[in-house]
């Protein structure tokens, strides 16, 4: 049935409204997909649902292009003047932009078999690396604020912390403030606590990060 749909003329409206739907679809199942797989810090809902948008407009976008050769070269223009200031600070993030586009576009062409599966198969993929990921281990800062009578006692703690590196010292009037870099399970941050029973320690912070620090 699907077959004999993609057959038909793209000019007809119907073909449109079922490109679209076809794109909340897809677009839905990326948003699910980015959702499930999400391992940064802040997760971006705003983001996650620009995805569906995505899907919906590169393939509204392509339909018009390959009907009318005109009008493909006068959106390739305006499309070009456009730009995006937004920062994408994770990696991760442009992939699936890129994921959503091209569902997008293979729709607008009308390879919607092609889509379905290629959207299937790099969500599967997707969700099974981030499973993988999320068993192993994960970057870590933890900031540690403390008197300098509690240096050689927060110093040999730390020598016991796995993979740990300081990456910065600040020595300032009310104390010392130390970064140290590690990794760690999510299950194994209860260690953090052992930091504030030292006599001298005034706080101690955990933080997850993806490398976007400055060492």
């Amino acid at each position: 049935m699907l077959q004999q749909l993609i057959t038909l003329q793209p000019n007809q409206p119907w073909l449109t409204i079922l490109t679209i739907a076809l794109g909340l679809v897809l677009g839905l199942f990326v948003f699910f997909v980015y959702r499930v797989s999400f391992s940064g810090v802040v997760y971006s809902r705003t983001f996650n649902l620009s995805l569906i948008m995505l899907t919906m407009v590169s393939s509204m976008v392509i339909m018009f292009m390959a009907s009318n050769v005109r009008l493909s070269l006068g959106m390739v223009g305006a499309l070009s003047i456009i730009r995006f200031r937004t920062a994408i600070k994770d990696p991760i993030d442009t992939v699936f932009m890129f994921y959503a586009i091209a569902l997008g576009i293979a729709l607008g062409a009308q390879y919607f078999v092609e889509a379905i599966i290629g959207a299937i198969l790099i969500g599967i993929a997707m969700i099974i690396v981030s499973a993988m990921k999320g068993s192993a281990s994960q970057p870590y800062l933890l900031i540690l604020h403390f008197d300098d009578s509690a240096s050689k006692q927060v110093k040999q703690m730390v020598a016991q912390l796995p993979r740990a590196r300081v990456k910065s010292k600040t020595v300032q009037r009310d104390g010392i403030e130390m970064a140290i870099e590690l990794r760690i399970g999510q299950h194994e941050t209860g260690f953090v606590d052992k930091f504030l029973r030292v006599e001298g320690v005034y706080d101690a912070t955990l933080i997850a990060h993806q490398g976007d620090m400055i060492s």
